[in-house]
């Protein structure tokens, strides 16, 4: 739990339509109760889905930061329990103390373990956890007046319960950064590192990283960063213990090619073709 007010929608690269979406539904009903009432009020279960790396749990902390609201950062598996019926308490727990400290934001992550579709072979736990959820849901549904909101976030949004997935009123994709936004996040994480890049070499990259997700590109920035220590490593005349900081090179658009033969992105086409199909038949266009 925090309480959190320095994320902003800036250090969120790209997702516009999502950003738009999310001011309208959830920020500005936060901030203006008194006129967002009746017809105008908004949902109180907001799902994110899409490939993982895209940002929604900086999504997350970026709503509750401009609703000045508690964040609550859950994962789906503290909510379950060994010990027959904890797992409801922690539920309801959850939601005792988020209504203690209103405004509030619940950020669940992997929420599709918690809310999976029912099966036969489920176990009676897992059932009663998922029921009680849905219950504590249905409450935050029914009071408008409460600043309370229940923000989900999964990689599989196929696996959901159907109940669940009604509850949840907006769902938006987040999808995976276009070149613009991957060009800001490189931009942004090499602002206090050396470097030799030009426009045109950022642009290159933003080429290359064609299907990363915003952790795969991190984790290429990391990679490419690596390339001046290790040459000094590798280079005899030269002691990685003692050397200068200034006196290690630039990092290089070379670097960054390199990186690209040992990063991959994570995502694959056939899991973006699911999600395009999910957010075509359950997805709220933003």
């Amino acid at each position: 739990m925090s309480v959190t007010h320095e994320t902003g929608w800036s250090d969120v690269a790209g997702l516009e339509g999502a950003k738009k979406a999310l001011r309208e539904i959830v920020v500005l009903p936060f901030k203006r109760p008194d006129m967002f009432k009746g017809i105008r009020a908004p949902p109180k279960g907001v799902l994110l889905f899409g490939p993982p790396g895209t940002g929604k749990t900086m999504i997350g902390r970026c709503v509750a930061s401009q609703c000045k609201a508690t964040f609550f950062n859950i994962s789906a598996s503290s909510l379950t329990s060994k010990w027959v019926g904890e797992g409801e308490k922690l539920v309801r727990a959850l939601f005792s103390v988020a209504r203690l400290k209103l405004p509030s934001v619940i950020f669940i992550d992997e929420v599709d373990s918690l809310l999976s579709s029912r099966s036969d072979t489920e176990h009676e736990s897992s059932r009663r956890i998922k029921t009680e959820f849905l219950v504590q849901l249905d409450g935050v549904a029914t009071n408008s007046d409460e600043r309370l909101l229940v923000l989900a976030a999964t990689n599989r949004p196929q696996e959901l319960d159907e109940a669940a997935r009604r509850r949840f009123v907006k769902r938006l994709y987040i999808a995976l950064p276009e070149a613009e936004a991957r060009l800001t996040i490189v931009k942004n994480l090499l602002a206090d590192m050396k470097h030799s890049l030009k426009e045109e070499d950022f642009n290159r990259i933003a080429e290359l990283t064609e299907g990363y997700s915003g952790a795969d590109v991190r984790q290429l920035c990391a990679e490419a960063a690596m390339g001046p220590i290790r040459d000094v490593d590798n280079c005899s005349s030269m002691d990685i213990e003692t050397i200068e900081t200034d006196e290690i090179r630039p990092i290089s658009v070379a670097d960054f090619i390199s990186a690209a033969q040992v990063v991959r992105p994570t995502v694959v086409n056939e899991d973006l073709t699911a999600y395009k199909l999910w957010d075509s038949k359950f997805g709220c266009l933003v």
